[in-house]
């Protein structure tokens, strides 16, 4: 570093302190201007407002649908379940001790999917199974069972 290469470090310079005398330079107006609605304390429009031309989140045409009583299930595929050690119990609780699955997104419960290969044999518990996935585990010599949705409480809801 050269002498004509130093600069003044940013973050150390102060903020500008408006309407504190003529001498500060932001003084009588505070750097607002003479009148109008945005030198008045609270004056602005909101947030959207075009001058009263129909803003574009009005002129845009809605689309689609969103189901309010959509089920949110967080899903998992059957190789994941590889990881664990021949004759475990893999529950929806094991699954997020060991962060394979997310609990603020399992609203509904927890789905097993088909995709990849099951060596172990396992003890799978989950709120939902696709037809793929239960073939695999019952070929590896597991079993599956299906836990009710309304017995079943979401730890992420707890305290």
């Amino acid at each position: 570093m050269k002498l004509h290469e130093l600069q003044p470090n940013e973050k150390l310079k102060k903020g500008k302190r408006k309407g504190r005398g003529p001498g500060s330079g932001n003084g009588t107006r505070a750097g607002r201007g003479q009148d109008g609605q945005n030198s008045r304390s609270g004056g602005g429009v909101r947030p959207g407002f075009e001058g009263g031309q129909m803003p574009l989140y009005r002129r845009l045409p809605k689309r689609g649908f969103r189901n309010i009583n959509r089920k949110y299930y967080e899903t998992i595929n059957v190789e994941t379940l590889n990881a664990f050690e021949d004759g475990t119990e893999v529950t929806p609780e094991l699954l997020f001790a060991n962060k394979f699955l997310n609990k603020n997104k399992a609203k509904a419960g927890v789905k097993i999917l088909g995709d990849g290969e099951l060596n172990k044999k396992l003890t799978v518990k989950a709120h939902k199974f696709t037809k793929s996935a239960v073939e695999k585990i019952e070929n590896a010599g597991g079993t599956i069972d299906v836990i009710e949705t309304k017995k079943w409480d979401n730890p992420s809801k707890k305290a």
